[in-house]
């Protein structure tokens, strides 16, 4: 099953990014996440936010909140029912609406993506609910915050934004989704202006669920390594705000990058496994080259999903193989996942973000930790820190259930 973003019967507007918000292990804002995946840094670190002592894995890419929320229009009550995951988004939501400079009570759609929500409420909710049964003091409150769309409600009444609110929860597709149809939203002529993104925040359930799985790491996350055992978590959030290109020059905004094009894909293969060949992860990053009217010859990076997963890698593989046929070599391929772990719902927002960072600057994030390449991979992995002149970036997100989306974006000169 196939989905690239629809013609619209007059012709297609240009969709472009006046501003960013993003908060991972590497810190709070551009600046700090720019420098650590420039360099390669990795954020790896014991987990402190909840016990692990009983997991066979006790490390992830655990992020340092600061103490307030800077500027917002919540109460004191408000505030304190937010959980670390609806914090991270809010922080993320600040630095974007501050670099766009949109003014507050603005009737714009807020489309978000994420896997967990607030779980880390839900938790507590089945704790006191199996500890103390009769105690129901502060279940309510859990009940609602939990739910992913509050998380949205939250960032709309923090910056006074009255359009609708969309979640998308797509497994670890999800902010690259919910990137996707804000940009499908604003190409087709529905609305000048969006704010969109994705986030999620560490929880003892999800961190349980994959250790269980054998899914992580017990020694690094190794993207395209020949020797990798797994993947690691983080934790993080990214938001974008998206304009109309007629509608940024009206009012003199400052662009950051052109996004182009978005492709989605289902393969239906199996619940947790991708298709070995890549089906799906093919026709996504067609689709998005498609609409975005380049070739593969034409993208200069690509930020893989890369989760340093056997079976994962093995199929985004062979997916970019097929995909960039003679151009591969030339292609430089890196998984930023190798810094600040798989952040699962957020993971393709953040990962969007870093391509516009490495247009803007001119440089490619290494997989710092990648020791001996995979013998089948044909296209060009980036090891350490490197300048490069690049003009068009595509990044991929892939998730359980057979989720693939890509989206292409372009320098702006």
């Amino acid at each position: 099953m196939l989905f690239q973003a629809p013609q619209s019967s007059s012709s297609p507007r240009r969709v472009v990014i006046t501003g960013a918000g993003i908060v991972t292990a590497l810190g709070c804002g551009w600046t700090a996440n720019a420098d650590g995946f420039r360099t390669g840094r990795t954020a790896f670190q014991p987990v402190t936010l909840f016990d692990v002592s009983r997991q066979r894995v006790q490390t992830a890419a655990q992020a340092e909140l600061p103490r307030e929320i800077p500027q917002h229009a919540l109460s004191a009550k408000q505030l304190h029912r937010i959980d670390r995951a609806g914090k991270l988004l809010l922080l993320a939501a600040h630095e974007a609406l501050g670099q766009a400079q949109w003014t507050t009570s603005a009737s714009v759609p807020i489309i978000l993506g994420t896997t967990s929500g607030g779980m880390s409420l839900g938790e507590q909710f089945f704790r006191q609910a199996i500890g103390n049964p009769r105690a129901h003091r502060g279940q309510a409150p859990r009940i609602i915050h939990y739910l992913c769309q509050q998380q949205g409600l939250d960032l709309a009444n923090a910056f006074r934004l009255t359009g609708p609110v969309t979640i998308i929860a797509n497994a670890c597709a999800s902010g690259a989704n919910a990137i996707g149809h804000a940009f499908s939203l604003l190409r087709n002529g529905r609305t000048d202006s969006a704010l969109t993104g994705g986030y999620d925040a560490l929880s003892q359930l999800v961190f349980a669920g994959f250790d269980s799985l054998q899914a992580l790491s017990p020694t690094e996350c190794r993207p395209f390594d020949a020797n990798r055992d797994g993947l690691s978590l983080g934790e993080g959030a990214a938001v974008l705000a998206l304009e109309t290109l007629e509608h940024a020059r009206a009012r003199g905004a400052e662009v950051l990058a052109e996004i182009c094009g978005y492709g989605a894909a289902t393969d239906s293969h199996h619940l947790t496994q991708p298709h070995p060949e890549g089906d799906a992860a093919l026709l996504s990053m067609s689709a998005a080259c498609r609409v975005a009217g380049v070739t593969p010859g034409e993208i200069d990076y690509i930020n893989a999903h890369g989760t340093g997963t056997l079976l994962n890698d093995a199929a985004e593989t062979a997916a970019i193989n097929r995909w960039a046929g003679e151009n591969a070599p030339r292609i430089a391929v890196s998984s930023t996942k190798s810094s600040i772990g798989h952040l699962l719902g957020a993971a393709g927002a953040v990962e969007t973000l870093i391509c516009v960072m490495a247009l803007r600057e001119q440089w490619l994030p290494p997989t710092s930790t990648l020791q001996n390449a995979d013998p089948a991979v044909r296209f060009r992995l980036v090891r350490r820190p490197e300048q490069a002149q690049i003009s068009c970036a595509l990044t991929n997100s892939f998730g359980f259930g057979g989720a693939n989306a890509s989206l292409v974006l372009k320098r702006w000169a």
